[in-house]
């Protein structure tokens, strides 16, 4: 069976919670850091990024760890479109750190909306 020790994947998640310091709202899913840049329709600045920790709900470190990055409110749109992913960069390294989609899609119109996003974890598992 798999396994990872819990301070193998802490190191890994680790460069999350000490480099990310932009998410972005995106309407496509980026291929790297220029393109999240491209399709970016709203961006928070110094995104708070939990510690390495258990997945929420899984009791047993060998099932995998995660970081959180907290909910988000009143970010100003600097495009138009359907919201569908979100990406966190590293804007000293030049590095797309992490990927994915919303859980819920949202139209967004430039300058009109403003975005709230809940909070969701970025993990690794054990296997």
């Amino acid at each position: 069976m798999p396994f990872l020790h819990p301070d193998v994947m802490d190191g890994g998640l680790q460069v999350l919670t000490d480099d990310i310091n932009q998410l972005h709202f995106l309407t496509e899913d980026p291929i790297d850091y220029d393109d999240a840049l491209a399709v970016s329709v709203g961006v928070k600045t110094s995104p708070m990024v939990s510690a390495p920790q258990d997945r929420a709900g899984i009791s047993s470190p060998d099932d995998g760890r995660m970081v959180e990055v907290a909910a988000v409110s009143g970010v100003a749109t600097t495009g138009s479109g359907i919201i569908s992913y979100w990406a966190a960069l590293d804007t000293v390294g030049m590095r797309l750190l992490a990927a994915g989609t919303v859980v819920v899609p949202t139209a967004v119109r430039i300058t009109v909306d403003t975005i709230t996003a809940s909070s969701f974890e970025i993990g690794i598992p054990a296997q």
